[in-house]
């Protein structure tokens, strides 16, 4: 039994009946090249083989009695992993948007808290004969980082290479061990509380004058201008994916002096700016996003959350795509300076002395009145970029062709886009809802725009 961190539980209590907290992983296999066709029978055992190299997706997250506490995860004595997999075939021609379509049904019905935060849909039927796997899991159990470890480690061959953990379940806690439990665990958040406030006294401090020194804009909460995805969530979600080459990106984040990450954020800013002008809701100053950083990068780290994340504007009142880039890097550059005065971990920390059952209080008061529609949203989108696997991955003699990713929305933070890298291409995923983002593949097709007008500088 291990009782989850501050941050685990802050994801997990975050959830709403329309702010779903998981994230969506969805690998495309070709299984062409297989003596025998996948069958759905062999599935299980196929996923079943796997599970000790992903140990999380056995393991039952157990809330405290009356929220008095973080939450504690064990190996679950009841695990079925037929309770976890799903089985559809894609409405003809087999396609994209009909992938796009089922994603984000899948992705619109919450996680059942009764058993391990994750489903497994398996969708055939699609062109050229692929076949997807469509992972929903929660994000209490996994950041981006180690969910690209969990899959690297998933598909490694060599097995003395791979990490694997054994399953050992036991009896579900008693009330009596999960109160000892919430006590030490409440003990330890009282020790280091005034650590903690004294590290953000002090960070305040420096950041004003790390500010006061800067010349580039590092934008804070509630600085962002309202836009037509800045409003109340409903139930269902939109989705859409777009695939590029990897390299088109990297020679113009080589031509800009930028790293990837902000060379993908020019990318959203040009895409948004079409977008919100073909709508007629162009706003004049910058969107801003809140961009997801790692906070511990250690390549076998197959669980948890360790993240912080840096307010950057996208700059889509930037015409220029080059000069947007450069932008985007000069805040960037600032953002991270006066992050550093707080500490890596600090957002980490501070979220393990809230007490777990208030961290869903805001989200669920935000959501039920409908603030969102009203007043200016405190960021305006989510935008990740995620170095994914470089390498090609075989699956049972099926080479996997492609790998969206995508995180949650928020509500009044209705869009989320995300991208990962594999094998020379990046995925690109937006998320949303009917509220949000109604036709999700207009954005996609302004993406791909903007980077074709990009060929002119690059």
């Amino acid at each position: 039994m291990k009782v989850m961190s501050g941050l685990d539980a802050r994801f997990l209590y975050s959830e709403t009946p329309t702010g779903h907290m998981h994230t969506m992983k969805v690998v495309v296999v070709d299984v062409s090249g297989r003596r025998f066709p996948l069958e759905e029978v062999g599935i299980p055992s196929l996923i079943e083989e796997r599970l000790q190299r992903m140990p999380m997706l056995r393991r039952r997250v157990i809330p405290m009695p009356r929220g008095l506490g973080n939450p504690v995860v064990v190996d679950d004595p009841d695990f079925d992993i037929a309770r976890h997999l799903r089985f559809v075939t894609a409405p003809e021609p087999g396609g994209q948007h009909e992938l796009d379509r089922m994603i984000a049904a899948i992705a619109g019905v919450a996680l059942p808290r009764d058993r391990p935060l994750w489903e497994l849909t398996v969708v055939d039927g699609l062109a050229g004969g692929h076949v997807a796997f469509v992972m929903k899991l929660h994000h209490a159990i996994a950041d981006g980082v180690a969910s690209v470890a969990m899959l690297d480690n998933a598909f490694v061959v060599d097995e003395s290479e791979a990490v694997a953990e054994p399953f050992s379940p036991e009896p579900l806690p008693s009330r009596r061990r999960l109160l000892r439990a919430s006590m030490r665990s409440g003990a330890r958040a009282a020790r280091t509380a005034p650590r903690a406030v004294s590290r953000t006294v002090t960070g305040l401090r420096h950041a004003r004058a790390v500010k006061r020194s800067l010349t580039a804009r590092v934008p804070g909460p509630f600085a962002g201008p309202r836009a037509p995805f800045n409003v109340s969530l409903t139930t269902d979600r939109t989705f859409a994916g777009l695939e590029v080459p990897l390299e088109d990106l990297l020679a113009a984040k080589k031509a800009a002096g930028a790293s990837l990450n902000e060379t993908f954020l020019g990318l959203c800013g040009g895409a948004l700016h079409r977008y919100m002008q073909r709508l007629g809701r162009l706003p004049r100053s910058s969107l801003i996003a809140s961009v997801p950083m790692a906070t511990r990068t250690d390549r076998h780290r197959l669980s948890g959350n360790h993240v912080d994340n840096l307010y950057l504007p996208l700059r889509n009142d930037v015409l220029d795509p080059r000069r947007r880039i450069e932008s985007i890097r000069e805040s960037s550059i600032a953002a991270r300076q006066v992050r550093e005065e707080f500490g890596s971990d600090l957002f980490e920390w501070r979220s393990g002395l809230v007490p777990a059952a208030f961290h869903g209080v805001i989200p669920r008061l935000w959501g039920s009145t409908h603030l969102a529609d009203r007043v200016r949203p405190p960021l305006n989108l989510i935008a990740s970029c995620v170095r994914g696997p470089r390498d090609r991955l075989e699956l049972e003699g099926g080479v996997v062709t492609s790998l969206f990713s995508s995180g949650p929305i928020l509500e009044g933070i209705g869009l989320n886009v995300t991208a990962w890298s594999y094998a020379g291409t990046m995925f690109i995923s937006v998320l949303g809802c009917s509220a949000s983002l109604p036709d999700p593949w207009a954005l996609t097709r302004d993406m791909a725009e903007e980077l074709d007008s990009w060929s002119s500088w690059v």
